[in-house]
């Protein structure tokens, strides 16, 4: 017998198991703070579980750790951001130094870019 998770139980378990960068910006993007926007935190998009993600914008925000940035990491986020974005999901990766650094800019991106997608095109 297998003892492999659901990506729903996966998803359940990383939600329990935040990291400090995951907890510092889930507590600015929760309860519609930014733009009036609902984000859901980990949020089942299979085959992937998003860090953070917004139905009605179609975006996910991805925070980087040092592992991102290893060569395995970067072909797997590559082709990761390449699957959703062939499925109308914009991806913006924010590195974990970003926002334990700088939240108020990171902040103002989300919300920069939130208000661009928001804005009907001429």
């Amino acid at each position: 017998m297998q003892n492999r998770l659901t990506l729903a139980q996966f998803a359940r378990q990383l939600r329990a198991n935040q990291t400090n960068c995951e907890q510092l910006i889930w507590q600015k993007l929760r309860s519609r703070q930014i733009a009036n926007l609902k984000f859901r935190r980990q949020f089942p998009y299979p085959p992937y579980v998003l860090d953070f993600y917004c139905l009605e914008l179609k975006l996910a925000i991805e925070l980087d750790g040092g592992q991102h940035y290893e060569t395995a990491g970067l072909i797997h986020d590559q082709r990761r951001t390449l699957f959703l974005e062939r499925q109308g999901i914009e991806v913006m990766r924010l590195s974990n130094l970003e926002v334990m650094q700088q939240i108020a800019d990171v902040l103002e991106q989300i919300t920069r870019m939130a208000t661009n997608k928001k804005m009907p095109s001429p």
